[in-house]
């Protein structure tokens, strides 16, 4: 995984800098202009997903390796990519962009102590020497925060300039997360099909089940089938990109971590599609 190992941190920096040029300072007032629909949104992935992760392990009881590389993909915020397919499922894009934004930038806390105490609870010893819970925070700050910061000051100084140019900036970062996903695949080619058989199952389950209970808990309490779309589509489509930045740091270029990360990447876009395409008219 060498390859990936050295573009991880500079395509999740260009992914997260194109999230920043997406934002002002505007968009987070959908937090108290909405509160009830933000809520429910990050309550189900920053809680429910990484519970029902765990739950899931228990239950089909998976080995400590795989189970480690679910709760990864478990604990990463959602992708720039679940913007789009809100969009394309008219949902709530405001929504999604903020709970995309916000929960990304308190990944640098959250995503650590997750897979650090999962790393505890699955007796996981084979950590990269010298790396703490504190280290990746403050690496995932240099290439998620920042990123995102720099975005929205290039959109605060050329406004007119990149907000006639968003539609742009979404698709380079979907051209550089299919480099990164071609580059990955081609470098562990070989392992692909074992990669689907040994965590293809457990990702499958786990994205459909938390679809499914956002949807649902969403209709219960959120505005209405917009915000369905979107919390539904949030908690499924999860940023791989810092997934597998984050276990490469953590645990080298150990593959079996990056398993479920690469399985679910697979997933999460025949399963969203498949979503979009059955509400895309739903109102």
């Amino acid at each position: 995984m060498e390859i990936v190992t050295k573009i991880a941190p500079i395509i999740l920096a260009l992914i997260m800098l194109g999230l920043g040029l997406g934002l002002r300072i505007d968009d987070f007032a959908k937090i108290f202009k909405a509160p009830k629909d933000f809520f429910i949104g990050f309550f189900s992935q920053l809680i429910i997903l990484p519970v029902v992760a765990y739950l899931i392990i228990i239950i089909l009881k998976i080995s400590p390796e795989i189970a480690i590389g679910v709760m990864i993909i478990a604990a990463a915020p959602g992708g720039v990519t679940s913007n789009i397919l809100t969009k394309f499922a008219n949902g709530d894009v405001a929504l999604s962009i903020t709970l995309t934004a916000i929960i990304s930038l308190i990944s640098i806390f959250t995503v650590p102590f997750i897979i650090f105490k999962s790393a505890d609870l699955f007796e996981i010893k084979n950590i990269s020497p010298n790396i703490s819970m504190t280290g990746i925070a403050l690496k995932m700050f240099f290439v998620v925060t920042v990123p995102v910061i720099l975005g929205m000051i290039i959109r605060k100084f050329a406004e007119n300039f990149v907000a006639s140019k968003i539609a742009i900036f979404d698709k380079i970062n979907i051209i550089f997360f299919i480099i990164f996903f071609i580059a990955a695949f081609y470098e562990e080619r070989e392992n692909f099909i074992k990669f689907l058989k040994q965590a293809g199952f457990i990702t499958l389950i786990l994205n459909l089940s938390m679809m499914i209970i956002a949807y649902y808990l969403a209709k219960a309490f959120a505005s209405g089938i917009k915000q369905m779309k979107c919390i539904a589509l949030e908690c499924g489509l999860q940023n791989g990109t810092l997934a597998i930045f984050v276990s490469t740091q953590i645990f080298g270029g150990d593959i079996l971590f990056l398993t479920p990360t690469a399985a679910y990447a697979l997933i999460m876009y025949a399963t969203g599609l498949i979503f979009v395409f059955l509400l895309k008219n739903k109102t």
